[in-house]
């Protein structure tokens, strides 16, 4: 998968401080329904794609842990 356009942003509610421990992610691949994910420490590693419904299903797992 090429992810050389991707455009990866950290979460709004990212709690990284000064260390910048967090991980980015990207919405705009092709194809579509595919999240890339990436660590905020090496913009050049690793980039692990997820389908956008296994995104939500992680997502809605953190929620719950962190409620």
């Amino acid at each position: 998968m090429d992810f050389g356009r991707a455009r990866f942003v950290k979460p709004r509610r990212s709690s990284s401080g000064t260390d910048n421990n967090c991980v980015e992610c990207t919405f705009d691949l092709v194809p579509v329904g595919v999240v890339g994910v990436r660590d905020s420490k090496d913009p050049v590693g690793p980039i692990l794609a997820v389908s956008t419904a296994d995104w939500r299903v992680f997502l809605t797992a953190l929620r719950t842990a962190h409620s």
